[in-house]
C-alpha cells in the first residue's frame, strides 16, 4: 500500500472489504480509470508475496474483482517502475516460478506435453468462442467494425501476397493449429499445403475440415515435430508458433526452416514480440502466460528476434507490424467467451478455469493497447 499514493499514471480506484473506497493518482487524457474491488484482504499477502503472478492467483481464486481488467492491467504496466517489489514479488517465490518454467522445457517430449495442455482441452471448446475458420491469432482488420472472420482472412491474404503464390508450389505449415490457412491457401491460390501439428484435437478438425472442402488433393497434415520435417518446401508459414519453441531452441528452430526452404524461397512467420526494454526481466522472472497459459512460452523480442534468425542465415526483409488489431481481436475474443460460458461451463469447465481464462485475455489485451508487447508478420529470405 506504501507505493499506492505515488503512482501517477492514470486513476486507481481500491474498494477494501468494507466499502470504503480509496483513489489514488490523478486522471489524464488518455490514461486508465481502473477499479479494484477486494473481498478480503487475504489478496494483499498475495500481492506482496507472489507481485504480478500473485495478482493473478488471487483473482482467479475469487479474491477480487474488477469491473475492467484491461484498464487495470494498463495502468499497472504504466506504473510498474515505481512498485519494483510489488512486480516480483518475494525471492524465493521467483526462484521457484524460474524452476518450474525451466522443467516446461520444449524437447520434443516436453512440446508435446505443454501443446496439449493448452490446445487439446477440446474442439468443442474453441469452437463456441472463436470465429468459424477456426483461427487463434491476431486477425487484421481493415475497419473497426469488419467481422473477426473477414479480418482473419485479410491476415491469411496479406500473408499470401508476401509470398506471392502459385498454383502448384508446394508449402510447409509448422503449426498449422486447426487448418484455416491450408484451406485458404489451397482454395484460394491452388498451393499444395502441408500442416504440421503436435494436437492430436487440431490434426483431426484439420483433416476433417480439408476432407469437407475437398481439397485432400491439395492438403495434408501430420503430428510432427518441427524438427522431424524432412522434405523441402518452396515456402514455409508458421504462425504464432514460435512464441512456443522456448529461448534455447531457436537455433534449432530457424536451422530447420533453413534445411526445409528451397534455394530462393520465403518464410513469413507471425510472431508475438516483447519489447527489448523489458526482455530481461521477463527472461528472468516468468510470468502468468508462461505459468498458467502456455507452459514452457517465451517471446523474443524483435532485435533478439533479427540476431537469432541472422545467426543462422537469414535476413527479415518484410515486415508488419499491428499490435492494436490483436488488441481488438482478443476483445472479440473475451466478448465472445462471456456470452458463451453457460455452454462452455456445460462441457465441464469450472469457475476457476472461467477466471484464468478471462485474466489471460484481458491481460494480452492490455499488454497490446499499452504496447508492450507487439505481433508481426516477419518475411525471411536467407542471405
Amino acid at each position: 500500500m506504501k507505493y499506492l499514493p505515488h503512482l501517477d499514471f492514470g486513476t486507481l480506484l481500491f474498494t477494501l472489504p468494507s466499502g470504503q473506497t480509496l483513489t489514488f493518482g490523478h486522471q489524464h487524457e488518455g490514461e486508465p480509470r481502473a477499479e479494484i474491488r477486494l473481498h478480503s484482504l487475504k489478496p494483499l499477502r498475495r500481492f506482496l508475496q507472489g507481485g504480478q503472478l500473485g495478482v493473478a492467483e488471487s483473482y482467479m481464486a475469487g479474491e477480487w474483482d474488477s469491473p475492467d481488467l484491461v484498464a487495470l492491467v494498463q495502468w499497472a504496466l504504466g506504473n510498474e517502475a515505481k512498485m519494483p517489489e510489488l512486480n516480483n514479488g518475494k525471492a524465493w517465490i521467483r526462484a521457484l516460478n524460474r524452476l518450474i518454467h525451466l522443467k516446461r522445457s520444449n524437447t520434443k517430449k516436453g512440446s508435446r506435453k505443454n501443446i496439449a495442455y493448452h490446445y487439446d482441452l477440446g474442439n468443442d471448446f474453441y469452437q463456441l468462442w472463436l470465429d468459424e475458420s477456426m483461427t487463434y491469432s491476431a486477425a487484421l482488420f481493415a475497419h473497426e467494425n469488419q467481422s473477426l472472420h473477414q479480418a482473419q482472412l485479410n491476415k491469411y491474404r496479406r500473408i499470401a501476397e508476401m509470398l506471392d503464390l502459385k498454383p502448384g508450389q508446394q508449402l510447409l505449415e509448422i503449426g498449422c493449429g486447426w487448418g484455416g490457412f491450408a484451406e485458404f491457401a489451397a482454395h484460394e491460390f491452388g498451393v499444395k499445403v502441408h500442416g504440421v501439428t503436435l494436437s492430436q484435437e487440431q490434426l483431426a478438425f484439420a483433416r476433417a475440415r480439408i476432407e469437407s472442402a475437398k481439397l485432400d488433393h491439395l492438403c495434408s497434415f501430420s503430428l510432427t515435430d518441427y524438427r522431424d520435417v524432412e522434405a523441402q518446401y518452396d515456402h514455409i508459414v508458421s504462425i504464432e508458433m514460435f512464441e512456443a519453441v522456448g529461448e534455447e531452441h531457436w537455433d534449432t528452430y530457424f536451422t530447420q526452416l533453413k534445411n526445409c526452404l528451397r534455394p530462393g524461397g520465403k518464410a513469413i512467420l507471425q510472431i508475438i514480440s516483447i519489447d527489448e526494454t523489458r526482455f530481461e526481466e521477463y527472461r528472468r522472472n516468468p510470468d502468468f502466460i508462461q505459468r498458467y497459459i502456455f507452459p514452457g512460452g517465451m517471446l523474443p523480442s524483435p532485435e533478439r528476434l533479427t540476431l537469432a534468425a541472422a545467426q543462422q542465415g537469414f535476413d527479415i526483409t518484410d515486415q508488419l507490424l499491428f499490435g492494436l488489431d490483436y488488441a481488438t481481436t482478443l476483445a472479440r475474443w473475451r466478448h465472445r467467451f462471456i456470452e458463451q460460458w453457460p455452454r462452455i461451463q456445460a462441457q465441464g469447465f469450472d469457475e476457476r478455469f472461467r477466471r484464468m481464462w478471462l485474466f489471460y485475455l484481458a491481460y494480452c489485451e492490455g499488454g497490446f493497447r499499452y504496447k508492450t508487447i507487439d505481433v508481426g508478420l516477419y518475411q525471411l529470405e536467407a542471405k
